[in-house]
C-alpha cells in the first residue's frame, strides 16, 4: 500500500481538471501482492542493518547491552527498553526505506519519450479515489511531438469507465488516447512514405507503366525508361473509432505516382486520394500497451473527374497488395514496440483481457514481479546511499 501511496503523491503534482484519456485501478488483490513483496524487501533489509551496542543510564538503571544479546533479552525488554531500541531501529528503517523507495519511484514514467519522434504524459488530471476495495488513478494518458512539448489535443472523448474488481489491475483507454498518438506522429512528419526504383514492387511497377502508357509514350525519350516513384502522404491525423465490435482507424492519404529522371525535375503521371481501415487488436505485454494493424478496406478515386476514377480501378487490388505486403509490417513494427503503462520497474502485467466499450476499451491483467524490490532497487540506488548514515534518533515507534 505505501508502495502506490507514494506514487500517487509522485504523480499527483501534474494533476489538473480534465478528462482522462487513461485509467488505471489497483484492486485489492494487487495491493496484498504488493504488500507480500514489500514484507519479504523489510525482512532483507532488516538482516542488512547493523545495530551498534546500547550503553547508557536511564534513571538508575545502567545498561551495557551488545547486539548478540538482543534476541535472549526480547522477552525481558521493559517499555522503556522498547523506547530505547526504537531510538536505534526505527530511523534506520524509515530513512532507508525513504531513500530507496524513491529510488524505485523514479523508474515510473510520468512524461517520457515513447521513440525518437513522440513522447507520453501520464500525469494524474485529478486526485485518486479510494475506496474499501479499489485505488482509481485518472491519467491525461496524452502523446505529444517531441518538438513540441507544449502541443495538447483537445480530449472530447468519452471518459473511459471502470467496473470490474475480479482482476488485480484494469487499464481503461479512450479514443483521445490513441487520436492524440496518431496526430502527433502526423505533426511529426512520419505518415507518409516514398517508394523508388527498385522499392517499388516490380509486379505493381509493370503495371503503373502500362496503366500510364498513354501519358509515358508522350514524354521524351530520355524520361520514358526513369525509376518510378510511388509516394503515400497521410492528409489528415488518422482517427481512431472503438465500439463492442472492434477498434478501427480511419485514415486518408494522396497517392501520387510520378517518374524520376536523373538530375531533372520528376514528372507525375497521377494523383489520388486514397481512404483505408485498419482493424486494430490491442494487448499489454510486460507493461507495454502493444497494437496489431491489419488492412480491412481500401479505396482510390480521382481528384480530378469520375472518369479518372473509373480508370483508377484495376490499380485496386495490385496497390493494396502493396499495402499489405510492403507498407503494414513496418507500421506494425513500430507499433507492436507498445508504449509503457505507468508501472514501477520490475512490474508486469500477465493474463491479459481486453474488453471493447462505446467509446473505450478495458484490459483487465494481474500482476507479477519479474524482479524482486531488492533488485529493482539496488539497480535503481542513489550513489551515495551505501556511504550514508542513519538520520539522528526519533522518538517514533515502528
Amino acid at each position: 500500500m505505501a508502495l502506490f501511496g507514494a506514487l500517487f503523491l509522485a504523480l499527483l503534482a501534474g494533476a489538473h481538471a480534465e478528462f482522462p484519456g487513461c485509467k488505471i485501478r489497483v484492486t485489492s488483490k494487487a495491493l496484498e501482492l504488493v504488500k507480500q513483496e514489500g514484507l519479504r524487501f523489510l525482512e532483507q533489509e532488516l538482516e542488512t542493518i547493523t545495530i551498534p551496542d546500547l550503553r547508557g543510564k536511564e534513571g538508575h538503571f545502567y545498561y551495557n547491552i551488545s547486539e548478540k544479546v538482543y534476541d535472549f533479552l526480547s522477552t525481558f525488554i521493559t517499555s522503556g527498553m522498547r523506547f530505547l531500541l526504537n531510538q536505534q531501529i526505527c530511523p534506520v528503517l524509515y530513512h532507508t526505506g525513504t531513500v530507496l523507495l524513491n529510488a524505485l519511484l523514479d523508474t515510473v514514467p510520468v512524461r517520457s519519450s515513447v521513440d525518437e519522434l513522440v513522447g507520453i504524459d501520464y500525469s494524474l488530471v485529478k486526485d485518486p479515489v479510494a475506496s474499501t476495495s479499489n485505488l482509481d488513478m485518472d491519467f491525461r494518458g496524452a502523446f505529444f511531438p517531441l518538438t513540441e512539448r507544449n502541443w495538447s489535443l483537445p480530449n472530447r472523448a468519452v471518459e473511459p469507465q471502470l467496473q470490474e474488481e475480479e482482476r488485480m489491475v484494469y487499464v481503461a483507454f479512450s479514443e483521445f488516447f490513441f487520436d492524440s498518438a496518431m496526430e502527433s506522429y502526423f505533426r511529426a512528419g512520419a505518415l507518409q512514405l516514398s517508394l523508388v526504383g527498385d522499392k517499388v514492387p516490380h509486379d505493381l511497377d509493370i503495371l503503373l507503366r502500362a496503366t500510364y502508357f498513354g501519358s509515358i509514350v508522350l514524354l521524351s525519350p530520355a524520361v520514358i525508361d526513369s525509376p518510378l516513384k510511388l509516394e503515400l502522404r497521410v492528409l489528415a491525423p488518422p482517427r481512431c473509432t472503438i465500439k463492442p465490435s472492434g477498434t478501427t482507424v480511419s485514415v486518408t492519404a494522396s497517392v501520387t505516382i510520378a517518374l524520376v529522371p536523373p538530375d531533372k525535375p520528376e514528372v507525375q503521371l497521377s494523383s489520388m486520394t486514397m481512404d483505408a481501415r485498419l482493424s486494430a487488436k490491442m494487448a499489454l505485454r510486460g507493461k507495454a500497451l502493444r497494437t496489431q494493424l491489419d488492412l480491412r478496406r481500401f479505396r482510390i478515386y480521382s481528384n480530378h473527374s469520375a472518369l479518372e476514377s473509373l480508370a483508377l480501378i484495376p490499380l485496386q487490388a495490385p496497390l493494396k497488395t502493396m499495402l499489405q505486403i510492403g507498407v503494414m509490417p513496418m507500421l506494425n513494427e513500430r507499433t507492436w514496440r507498445g508504449v509503457q503503462i505507468p508501472l514501477p520497474e520490475g512490474i508486469n502485467f500477465v493474463r491479459e483481457v481486453v474488453t471493447n466499450h462505446a467509446g473505450f476499451l478495458t484490459i483487465g491483467a494481474d500482476l507479477h514481479f519479474a524482479k524482486g524490490l531488492r533488485e529493482v532497487i539496488e539497480k535503481n540506488r542513489p550513489a551515495d546511499i551505501g556511504a550514508s548514515t542513519a538520520p539522528p534518533p526519533s522518538t517514533a515507534a515502528v
